[in-house]
Order: C-alpha cells, then structure tokens, then sequence
C-alpha cells in the first residue's frame, strides 16, 4: 500500500454529505492524497461542490456505478475506493424495488469487479444498520451488497485488491435524515411527526463517521465488517432538543421501517470481537480469515447491539450541542 500523499482515492457518491465531509477530511491532512476523484452522476452538484472546494488534487468524474465500462475508466490508477454511492431512501426504495437493487446491488458488483481488473489496494463499502435483520428492500439490498464485498476478496485472491464494509446508523443532520425536516416543521410553526413515540435510532455525527471510515482503511486486512460504538437516541429525545415545547403528531410507522434498529444481530455475535470502541464482525469463511482476530476479545453469548439496549444514550442537551452550528 502506498504512503497516503501518493494515493489517489476515489469515493463513489462523492457530492453527498459523506462525500463532501470525507474530502473535507482528506484536504485537513497533513499527507493530503496526490489525487482525489469525485464519482457520481449529477453534473450541478459536481458544479456546486467544485465551487466550494478548491484543491488541485481534485478531479470530478461523472458516472454511475450502474454503468460498468465507466468504472472500469473511473478506476484506472485508483489505489481506494470509498463506495459510499446507494438509493438510501426507505420509501422510495420501496416503491421502485428494482432502481434500488440495480444501484445498491448490481453496482456492488461493477465496483467489486473494476477494482480488481484495475489493481485497486483497498475497497471499503459505506453499509447501513438496516442491513441487519432487514425488513425493507434498502436494507435488503444493503445486506446483500455487504455480502458481495466480503465475498470479493475471494475473487481477488492472488491480487493486491482487499475489500471491507463499514456499518454504522443514522448519521446525524445529513441529508435526507429527519432533523431538516423537524427543524422546517418547527420554524414554519406546523406540528413535529413522530412516527412512533418508542422509537429509538443509532447516531453517528458526519465527522465521527468520516473519522471511522479513514481509521478502518488504515486497519482493514479483508474481509471484515466495521461497526463503531456509537450512542442511541430517543425519537421524542431528538424532537425536544430540535423544536422544544412544539406539538407533536404521532403519524406511524412508514412500510418498510423498525421500532429499534440493529447493527449486530445475535446471529452474527457468534463471530464479533470486541476491539474496544468498535466491534468486527468476523469473516465466516475459513478463506477470509482476518487477522484482527487476534487482538480482540469475543462477546458473550446471546449478544446483540441494538438501538434499544445500548448501553450509550443520548439526552436532549447532549443532542443539542451535537446540532449546534460549530465555530
């Protein structure tokens, strides 16, 4: 693997929040890649990103990971990738099934396959905690994408590739979560809906996240799948802290959502480690064999780590101070 400053890293999604904040993160290093690729495929946020960010180092390269002979182009001389592209939207996945399995499960694949014939060293794949136990077609799509990285480094065996999956929740604030929309409900003076009052969610801030995904990069061997220990919010928690006093409308559930949310279910705990502040969930093919194994200890039996029973919680001044405008 080479030195940070001679890599060129490309992240797929790159005009979205993941991808602006991660780009943020690579700029603010002191070992700043010698080139960074913005992969997605609307040119005006291209445009708009490009106009905020001004780095030599980078390049923006329309494309969808749809599209596989324009992997392949996007690749060349890739030493990473950060695939944070995907149909996210539970809704609307649900009601255009086949666009979300041909993003977040075909385009798996593409990636998987160009990042071998092109010599790529490290794959690492943004996945969700609603891959866990899925009950909606994001989530099932995502558990299944999850699945083919893990398995592609059996088809790169004898090749520098290697990839790994980062899963973490709810990241807080970005685009498409809920708190721009309490926070327009709350300033236009409307009620705040709340789908159900026991919900509960895991939360990750977008510089946690960032933070994760780089550390995982520098750790990963192949094969493994990265869950940090985040905290747990209360649904009614995170309406109080955003729009305190306002009413609330209960609206229900939406098709396709949970109560409580897992990031390791108790089937996967037989091959979790616990490193400390975050879990890997081992690979479960003897040919996947990670060596991380060895510097972590196993987690009880029966364990499980939901959204629910976490032992980390969020309170309504904690939430607070995460929101608030920095500087």
């Amino acid at each position: 693997m080479k030195p940070p400053q001679e890599r060129s890293v490309l992240i797929t999604g790159g005009t979205g929040s993941f991808g602006r904040a991660f780009i943020r993160r690579l700029l603010a290093d002191d070992a700043t890649p010698r080139r960074i690729v913005v992969f997605s495929r609307d040119e005006f946020k291209q445009s708009e990103l490009a106009r905020q960010i001004r780095h030599p180092a980078i390049r923006f390269f329309l494309g969808d990971v749809r599209d596989r002979d324009r992997l392949y182009r996007a690749f060349h001389d890739v030493d990473v990738v950060i695939h944070a592209a995907a149909l996210k939207q539970v809704p609307a996945a649900e009601y255009n099934p086949f666009e979300a399995v041909k993003t977040n499960v075909l385009g798996a694949q593409n990636i998987i396959d160009a990042a071998i014939d092109a010599g790529v060293s490290r794959v690492v794949a943004l996945s969700s905690d609603k891959a866990v136990n899925p009950v909606n077609l994001y989530g099932a799509t995502k558990l299944c994408a999850d699945k083919l990285f893990i398995a592609g480094n059996a088809y790169a065996s004898g090749t520098p590739t290697r990839f790994s999956v980062v899963r973490y929740g709810n990241v807080l604030a970005s685009r498409g979560s809920v708190v721009p929309l309490f926070r327009e409900r709350a300033a236009s003076g409307g009620k705040i809906p709340i789908t159900d009052e026991r919900m509960t969610r895991f939360f990750i801030t977008l510089e946690q996240a960032t933070a994760f995904v780089e550390r995982c990069l520098g750790m990963m061997h192949g094969a493994e799948v990265f869950i940090p220990k985040i905290p747990s919010v209360k649904i009614t928690d995170l309406a109080e802290a955003i729009a305190p006093g306002v009413e609330r409308e209960v609206v229900g559930i939406r098709p396709g959502e949970k109560l409580h949310e897992l990031l390791i279910g108790e089937d996967d705990g037989r091959r979790t480690i616990d490193l400390g502040d975050l879990f890997v969930l081992q690979p479960s093919h003897s040919f996947e064999a990670s060596r991380l194994s060895l510097e972590g200890a196993a987690v009880p039996d029966g364990f499980r780590y939901g959204s629910d029973d976490n032992d980390a919680w969020l309170d309504v001044e904690e939430i607070r101070a995460l929101l608030a405008p920095s500087g």
